[in-house]
């Protein structure tokens, strides 16, 4: 790594290069992405080679791989042909971007795949439990993806203040619970 770059940096690079390799991306892609969010300004793939100590060609995959998912903005400056990388400035677009990206790769093949298999009639008493383990699981995928459509097309502030209700959501439902069973229970002629 680049000795100019500071250990607190670095430490972030490295970090987000570690995390990466967890997630299921090259090592190099999280640096990468690590480098151009931090960056004050857009990096070329020579400014990245110089930075992080690794091949042109490692970069110029990387950088794609980055662009396909939409996590890198491209950028020209002026008398400049070289290509420029950034990162969107606003972590939500960035959080909505992975959020979608995942979606796109891990659940919605897994919905496909449920779906097909639901659509099969079972051959015997082992199938049918089986396929009634899927349909729960298909019920729920389905609900929690249509609650991230819901929440997905929401304004950034309301969605920055809807995560921090937290458990305040928890109690409200409670409450709201506690005021139904109340109203039942008057209307079916009981006292609490």
């Amino acid at each position: 790594m680049h000795p100019d770059l500071s250990p607190p940096v670095q430490s972030f690079i490295l970090h987000f290069g570690e995390m990466g390799s967890r997630w299921g991306i090259n090592r190099t892609v999280g640096q990468i992405y690590a480098l151009l969010y931090i960056s004050p300004r857009p990096l070329c793939a020579d400014d990245i080679v110089d930075a992080l100590g690794v091949s042109r060609s490692n970069v110029s995959m990387s950088l794609r791989e980055l662009q396909s998912w939409n996590l890198v903005l491209l950028r020209h400056l002026p008398d400049d042909r070289r290509d420029f990388f950034t990162t969107p400035d606003d972590v939500w677009e960035i959080l909505r971007t992975l959020a979608e990206g995942r979606k796109r790769r891990e659940i919605d093949p897994t919905l496909t795949f449920l779906r097909e298999a639901l659509m099969e009639p079972p051959a015997n008493e082992a199938e049918a439990h089986a396929q009634a383990k899927m349909r729960d699981m298909h019920a729920l995928i389905e609900q929690l993806t249509g609650w991230y459509d819901d929440v997905k097309t929401l304004e950034t502030e309301r969605l920055a203040t809807l995560l921090a209700l937290g458990a305040r959501v928890t109690k409200l439902l409670e409450t709201k619970d506690k005021i139904v069973a109340l109203g039942s229970s008057k209307r079916n002629g009981r006292k609490t």
